[in-house]
């Protein structure tokens, strides 16, 4: 049996695991439930250009440089890079 991919137009492949083993994809999951709640939802009828470039400032400005993150010890990843980085 062939690999599913997620849509015609990607060449990802869809993950495939066990029946009741919800945890590959959770991270993710909450990434883009994140991603969506905070910008994406806020926004409406943008062009794909000026919204790719508005997920690419929130990523860069927001996710990665001032939202903390419980599996970091409540730093950003940014704070948590730079502690790890002198240690």
């Amino acid at each position: 049996m062939p690999p599913r991919t997620t849509s015609k137009y990607s060449p990802t492949t869809a993950s495939m695991s066990r029946k009741g083993n919800c945890w590959d994809n959770a991270w993710v999951e909450r990434f883009f439930g994140t991603l969506q709640r905070e910008l994406v939802y806020h926004r409406h009828d943008e062009p794909r250009e000026a919204a790719r470039q508005e997920i690419f400032e929130y990523l860069e400005v927001c996710y990665n440089r001032r939202r903390w993150h419980s599996t970091l010890g409540y730093d950003s990843p940014a704070e948590y890079e730079a502690r790890t980085v002198v240690a």
